[in-house]
């Protein structure tokens, strides 16, 4: 589907060597995210409000999907 015109083209970029993410808007860096949620995160900041990054037509994941964080995991539950 093609992008709708005036929106930003958001990136989340191929996992570096320790699992986390670059996430980009339109070439400029707005984070470095360990989880989907950071990428949300990263977005609301930037006044940029996806509902559901997952899935969104807005955020392109580069070599691997919203579940793909290689060598990271969850935070232990306290």
């Amino acid at each position: 589907m093609a992008q709708p015109t005036g929106h930003p083209r958001i990136v989340v970029h191929t996992p570096g060597m320790d699992g986390s993410r670059r996430v980009t808007s339109d070439g400029e860096t707005l984070g470095v995210a360990s989880h989907v949620d950071d990428v949300a995160e990263f977005l609301r900041l930037a006044d940029l409000y996806v509902t559901d990054v997952a899935t969104s037509d807005l955020v392109v994941w580069q070599g691997g999907g919203p579940d793909h964080w290689p060598g990271l995991h969850e935070p232990p539950e306290e």
